[in-house]
């Protein structure tokens, strides 16, 4: 198989750290791979594939020779995203800094692996909640149609980063001992607390996250008469987001015909059986790629309404398995710039 240079930019992060992890997984046809990141994190050993590699500081020349750049978020992509394009490196983003420009595919490969042809350079990855959502929301959609999504998220700490992470962990640790740890990546505690506040505050009322989930899905299904609404709140739940999700459909959809179509699209696990008390739970969602569906009950105040109960790993299926997903359908449909 033919080989590829790969440059993960952001490696050292918790998304970047997975995409090295899933390259190695899925067996990406890897050749030359560089790992870059901020002048702070310069200078770290990596490794990948059982040799040790040192992280660079990003540049322009980065680029140079490369044939895929995975941005693992943040702002990177809007700094170095064209100089990469000028390299003819295709370009798998991370971060929301594209995903809304007409100009941009914005990609989930289960739902619209076609829009990856139409690629100007830069493919942009969903946020991790919306992808999440979209993938059950995708056979619904074709089988029954969807006028209406009521959506509330339970966004894990690790949503928002390594530090988060350890945010959480040393946090719950210390109150758990009596002592205090004052919030520094969250506005509040984030132990044995929620949040109902991810990202910023924009128009009536809704934060930006809130608003990805609306846009971004809409893009996604090729569908702006979809109204949306959602509500994020970040969890003290270390990794796996989970969505309770409401959908209003245009034809009627029982709990059992919704059952099975879910149960045969790719990417999906559906797990209900209230008898046994199976349902999804980021204790069983945390390190896999699938999207769990449960709880698959008709909406007892609606003529045509389910109810969802959804948890998926946002690191990996949210965030760094989509980006490589995307990789090789760039790959798959010969849409590289080869240098």
């Amino acid at each position: 198989m033919e080989g590829y240079n790969v440059v993960v930019v952001g490696a050292p992060g918790a998304v970047g750290q997975e995409i090295l992890k899933i390259l190695e997984e899925r067996n990406f046809p890897v050749d030359q791979i560089r790992l870059c990141a901020t002048t702070r994190s310069a200078g770290k050993e990596m490794v990948f594939r059982g040799d040790s590699y040192q992280v660079e500081e990003t540049t322009a020349d980065s680029f140079t020779g490369m044939d895929v750049a995975l941005f693992a978020g943040g702002a990177a992509s809007l700094q170095f995203g064209p100089a990469a394009v000028e390299r003819n490196c295709v370009v798998v983003d991370n971060s929301s800094n594209f995903r809304m420009d007409p100009e941009v595919p914005l990609v989930v490969p289960e739902i619209n692996p076609e829009d990856v042809k139409w690629h100007k350079g830069i493919i942009a990855n969903p946020n991790c909640s919306t992808i999440i959502m979209v993938l059950p929301l995708k056979p619904i959609y074709d089988e029954a149609g969807i006028k209406r999504v009521v959506v509330s998220t339970y966004q894990a700490a690790s949503g928002a980063g390594a530090e988060a992470m350890e945010e959480l962990f040393q946090q719950t640790k210390a109150i758990i001992q009596g002592d205090e740890y004052p919030p520094a990546v969250f506005p509040y505690q984030i132990a044995f607390n929620l949040i109902p506040h991810i990202d910023v505050f924009q128009d009536l009322g809704y934060t930006k996250e809130e608003w990805k989930m609306v846009y971004e899905t809409q893009k996604i299904l090729h569908d702006t008469s979809i109204a949306i609404t959602a509500t994020t709140i970040r969890v003290p739940v270390y990794r796996s987001h989970s969505e309770s999700v409401n959908i209003e459909t245009v034809k009627k959809l029982t709990a059992e015909r919704a059952r099975e179509i879910l149960a045969k699209f790719p990417g999906v696990i559906v797990l209900d059986d209230p008898s046994k008390k199976e349902y999804p739970m980021p204790l069983y969602s945390s390190n896999r790629d699938e999207v769990f569906v449960g709880r698959i009950r008709e909406d007892n105040s609606l003529p045509n309404g389910l109810n969802l109960w959804i948890s998926s790993d946002q690191i990996r299926k949210g965030a760094a398995t989509n980006a490589i997903q995307i990789a090789e359908l760039v790959i798959k449909y010969g849409c590289l710039k080869r240098r």
